[in-house]
């Protein structure tokens, strides 16, 4: 780390913030869905649509975004990520530009527990007749019905990833005494140079 006074400066883009966000209350209510009910599964149905929507939306824009949403300059190589968690008790603020190595890993963890989630979702097949998948009767009844496990497991997954995320966060402003969520609210960070 640089010994350089720490920047405020714009990291996160509007669209970002905006998909960030968006996906995090749509995951949420649609957990929720899926897990309280109603039976009959239409708003869920619609809300991953919109999901979906957001991940391909994150997905392009992992390539084509400004540079700190960009994938090919936050996903760390093994030595940054070991060289970063080394470091991470350490009391103090890490004011990485963009995702740091452990939260550039979550992202990804994340985008593909959603998008197994979305897909499984696409395949389900209950046997109820009523919360039937769009794709279930294209990849065979075995397989469909194998998809409503898949949905269930993934439900779980995204419940442990909300929760880690949820800790992290905390983590960051309770012991490092930095704040992630401001900065995904503003798009303004503190960052010290590479």
């Amino acid at each position: 780390m640089s010994n350089e006074p720490a920047k405020r400066v714009r990291v996160w883009d509007p669209a970002l913030r905006i998909c960030h966000w968006l996906l995090a209350v749509l995951v949420i209510v649609n957990w929720c869905l899926g897990k309280f009910g109603p039976n009959v599964m239409t708003l869920h149905f619609w809300l991953g649509y919109a999901i979906l929507s957001l991940l391909v939306f994150r997905v392009i824009w992992g390539f084509i975004g400004p540079a700190p949403a960009r994938f090919s300059t936050f996903i760390p190589g093994p030595r940054a990520l070991m060289r970063y968690l080394k470091g991470i008790l350490r009391r103090e603020p890490s004011n990485w530009p963009g995702h740091n190595p452990a939260g550039a890993i979550s992202v990804i963890a994340i985008l593909l527990v959603l998008g197994w989630q979305v897909v499984s979702g696409l395949m389900a097949d209950p046997d109820d007749f009523i919360n039937v998948g769009p794709l279930a009767s294209a990849v065979g009844s075995g397989t469909a019905r194998q998809a409503v496990g898949w949905h269930h497991l993934g439900a779980n997954l995204i419940l442990i990833f909300v929760l880690l995320h949820l800790a992290a966060i905390l983590f960051y402003r309770l012991w490092k005494h930095e704040d992630l969520v401001r900065p995904m609210i503003t798009g303004w960070k503190w960052v010290r140079r590479r």
